[in-house]
Protein backbone atom coordinates (compact mmCIF):
# COMPACT_ATOMS: atom_id res chain seq x y z
CA UNK A 1 0.00 0.00 0.00
CA UNK A 2 1.17 3.50 -1.29
CA UNK A 3 0.30 6.95 -2.20
CA UNK A 4 2.57 7.86 -5.55
CA UNK A 5 1.59 11.74 -6.64
CA UNK A 6 1.25 11.52 -10.19
CA UNK A 7 -1.75 12.73 -12.89
CA UNK A 8 -3.96 9.44 -13.47
CA UNK A 9 -3.21 8.26 -16.80
CA UNK A 10 -6.87 7.85 -17.63
CA UNK A 11 -6.76 11.49 -17.31
CA UNK A 12 -4.65 12.06 -19.93
CA UNK A 13 -6.12 10.16 -22.39
CA UNK A 14 -9.83 11.71 -21.54
CA UNK A 15 -8.23 14.92 -22.12
CA UNK A 16 -7.73 14.26 -25.31
CA UNK A 17 -10.90 12.84 -25.84
CA UNK A 18 -12.48 16.19 -24.34
CA UNK A 19 -13.69 14.34 -21.17
CA UNK A 20 -13.10 17.32 -18.56
CA UNK A 21 -14.25 20.76 -18.81
CA UNK A 22 -11.92 22.78 -16.63
CA UNK A 23 -14.94 26.11 -17.08
CA UNK A 24 -18.40 23.45 -15.86
CA UNK A 25 -17.41 20.60 -14.24
CA UNK A 26 -17.50 19.83 -10.67
CA UNK A 27 -14.06 18.57 -9.33
CA UNK A 28 -13.83 17.17 -5.79
CA UNK A 29 -11.31 16.06 -3.63
CA UNK A 30 -10.80 13.35 -1.02
CA UNK A 31 -8.74 12.18 1.72
CA UNK A 32 -7.20 8.91 2.44
CA UNK A 33 -4.84 6.71 4.85
CA UNK A 34 -1.63 5.60 4.48
CA UNK A 35 -3.23 2.50 4.15
CA UNK A 36 -4.59 3.34 0.85
CA UNK A 37 -3.21 2.30 -2.97
CA UNK A 38 -3.40 5.29 -5.32
CA UNK A 39 -1.38 6.34 -7.93
CA UNK A 40 -1.12 6.50 -11.91
CA UNK A 41 -3.42 3.74 -12.36
CA UNK A 42 -5.99 5.03 -10.65
CA UNK A 43 -9.41 5.50 -12.78
CA UNK A 44 -12.23 6.33 -10.38
CA UNK A 45 -12.58 7.63 -7.30
CA UNK A 46 -13.00 5.34 -4.64
CA UNK A 47 -14.10 4.67 -1.09
CA UNK A 48 -11.43 1.98 0.29
CA UNK A 49 -9.00 3.83 2.74
CA UNK A 50 -10.75 7.37 2.39
CA UNK A 51 -10.53 9.00 6.08
CA UNK A 52 -12.66 9.32 8.56
CA UNK A 53 -13.85 11.44 11.24
CA UNK A 54 -15.37 14.61 12.93
CA UNK A 55 -15.86 17.71 10.22
CA UNK A 56 -15.14 14.81 6.74
CA UNK A 57 -17.58 13.04 4.44
CA UNK A 58 -17.11 10.65 2.01
CA UNK A 59 -16.79 12.33 -1.03
CA UNK A 60 -14.25 14.95 0.40
CA UNK A 61 -14.52 18.60 -0.85
CA UNK A 62 -15.77 20.25 -4.24
CA UNK A 63 -12.78 22.17 -5.49
CA UNK A 64 -13.22 25.85 -6.78
CA UNK A 65 -11.04 26.29 -10.04
CA UNK A 66 -8.71 29.23 -9.37
CA UNK A 67 -6.65 29.42 -12.59
CA UNK A 68 -8.72 28.27 -15.74
CA UNK A 69 -6.39 26.58 -17.95
CA UNK A 70 -3.16 28.39 -18.82
CA UNK A 71 -0.36 28.47 -20.97
CA UNK A 72 2.96 29.97 -20.37
CA UNK A 73 5.96 28.60 -23.05
CA UNK A 74 5.06 24.98 -24.07
CA UNK A 75 3.47 24.33 -21.12
CA UNK A 76 -0.74 24.21 -20.29
CA UNK A 77 -2.26 24.55 -16.79
CA UNK A 78 -4.49 24.57 -14.19
CA UNK A 79 -5.14 24.86 -10.83
CA UNK A 80 -7.60 24.77 -7.99
CA UNK A 81 -8.58 27.27 -4.62
CA UNK A 82 -6.99 25.99 -1.13
CA UNK A 83 -9.35 23.47 0.54
CA UNK A 84 -10.04 22.95 3.85
CA UNK A 85 -12.44 20.92 6.42
CA UNK A 86 -13.31 23.14 9.77
CA UNK A 87 -12.88 21.21 13.05
CA UNK A 88 -12.11 18.38 11.68
CA UNK A 89 -10.39 15.47 13.65
CA UNK A 90 -8.46 13.14 10.44
CA UNK A 91 -5.60 12.13 9.62
CA UNK A 92 -4.61 11.53 5.73
CA UNK A 93 -1.43 10.59 3.70
CA UNK A 94 -2.71 11.91 0.83
CA UNK A 95 -5.78 12.84 -1.52
CA UNK A 96 -7.55 12.22 -4.95
CA UNK A 97 -8.74 14.88 -7.20
CA UNK A 98 -12.24 13.42 -9.50
CA UNK A 99 -14.28 14.99 -11.49
CA UNK A 100 -17.70 14.28 -10.00
CA UNK A 101 -19.36 15.27 -12.97
CA UNK A 102 -17.84 12.96 -15.28
CA UNK A 103 -18.88 9.35 -12.90
CA UNK A 104 -15.80 10.33 -10.64
CA UNK A 105 -13.05 9.98 -13.13
CA UNK A 106 -9.63 10.35 -11.86
CA UNK A 107 -7.33 13.16 -12.50
CA UNK A 108 -4.60 13.39 -9.96
CA UNK A 109 -3.10 11.87 -6.55
CA UNK A 110 -1.70 13.59 -4.28
CA UNK A 111 1.20 12.62 -1.84
CA UNK A 112 1.25 14.55 1.42
CA UNK A 113 4.92 13.44 2.01
CA UNK A 114 3.54 12.00 5.40
CA UNK A 115 0.52 11.77 8.00
CA UNK A 116 -1.28 15.02 8.40
CA UNK A 117 -3.48 15.02 11.07
CA UNK A 118 -6.22 17.82 12.82
CA UNK A 119 -7.40 17.47 16.15
CA UNK A 120 -10.67 19.74 16.51
CA UNK A 121 -9.19 22.06 13.69
CA UNK A 122 -8.98 22.87 9.91
CA UNK A 123 -7.33 20.62 8.04
CA UNK A 124 -6.21 22.38 4.67
CA UNK A 125 -4.78 21.83 1.85
CA UNK A 126 -2.76 23.77 0.21
CA UNK A 127 -2.10 24.01 -3.81
CA UNK A 128 1.62 25.16 -5.06
CA UNK A 129 1.49 28.71 -7.29
CA UNK A 130 -0.63 28.42 -10.36
CA UNK A 131 1.81 28.68 -12.82
CA UNK A 132 3.95 26.31 -15.83
CA UNK A 133 6.00 25.15 -13.29
CA UNK A 134 3.84 24.32 -10.39
CA UNK A 135 0.55 24.39 -10.99
CA UNK A 136 -1.01 20.86 -9.77
CA UNK A 137 -2.12 20.28 -13.03
CA UNK A 138 0.64 20.44 -15.65
CA UNK A 139 0.69 19.53 -19.57
CA UNK A 140 3.93 20.29 -20.68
Amino acid sequence: MAITQAQCTSFKKELLSGTHDFSSDTFKMALYTADATLNADNTVYTTTNEVSGTGYSAGGNTLTVSTTPSSSGTTAYVSFSNTSWASSTITARGALIYNSSKANKAVAVLDFGADRSSSSSTFTVTFPTADANSAIIRIS
